[in-house]
């Protein structure tokens, strides 16, 4: 893949006007009517890293699985795909296959970034011989479900954690960060999208009441914008790594 733009930019540094100008995304105000996660919760995603040494004292029973998929996993914003290789190992002791997304971090949702990953899914598609699964964390997620319309053919089934494809993409406590970080406002990605439309392919969204980071509305979605919802009992950064979410996204690529 070639080299995003962004991340050039980001290793040499944005001139002075650039800098300002995603300072003044930065600080854009927050509509009155749009309401983020609780601060508590916010502050208990720091417990992510302490997962290491969780993993130290946690066996998980891995069922094998009777009809292995080859799955795609998506990072959230700002994460890179190592964030998601805990649960890469897991699908992978239950036999599936688990591919990266082939993009590196995922810095927002640009037109060149989804171009990457749709080019990603075809040539997984073509080694697989038969249709995608998608996982996508947060960001991750949103950018699944567009890749479903465009290739509906081509995607087993969507399972989304914690994303904002409902209701208001500033509804939660990282768009402030996405707009300095992306370039461009949380609610205007440099392509054409609507969250909310359910893709015509099979669409869970986990979600979870204690998301620090996305409210759970949001990840939640409504009737009609994905198929079924599930509640977790994670952080928004424990979607990757909890034991819950790792067994209930197993049992949905079981029941394809």
């Amino acid at each position: 893949m070639a080299t995003d733009p962004l991340d050039t930019k980001l290793a040499s540094g944005w001139s002075r006007v650039e800098l300002a100008r995603r300072w003044a995304l930065a600080s854009e105000p927050n509509p009155d009517d749009v309401r983020s996660p609780r601060v508590v919760l916010l502050l208990r995603e720091l417990g992510w890293v302490f997962e290491p040494f969780r993993r130290l004292f946690r066996k998980l029973e891995i069922t094998p699985s009777e009809r292995p998929r080859t799955v795609m996993l998506l990072p959230g914003f700002g994460a890179h795909p190592i964030r998601m290789r805990y649960m890469a190992r897991m699908l992978e002791k239950a036999g599936h296959t688990a591919k990266r997304w082939g993009v590196g971090y995922n810095f927002g949702a640009t037109a060149k970034r989804l171009a990457d990953v749709e080019h990603r899914l075809l040539e997984l598609f073509e080694r697989a011989g038969e249709p995608i699964v998608l996982v996508g964390w947060s960001l991750g997620g949103v950018m699944a479900r567009e890749l479903a319309k465009l290739h509906p053919d081509k995607v087993a089934k969507i399972i989304t954690m914690g994303s904002p494809f409902s209701g208001s993409p500033r509804a939660n406590n990282g768009w402030r960060a996405y707009q300095a970080i992306a370039g461009h406002r949380v609610d205007e990605p440099e392509f054409d999208a609507e969250p909310a439309t359910k893709p015509p392919v099979e669409t869970v969204a986990l979600w979870s009441p204690r998301d620090g980071v996305v409210h759970p509305r949001c990840a939640r979605g409504r009737v009609g914008e994905r198929d079924r919802a599930i509640g977790m009992h994670c952080t928004h950064m424990g979607f990757v790594h909890s034991p819950e979410v790792i067994k209930t996204v197993l049992g949905e690529l079981e029941a394809l």
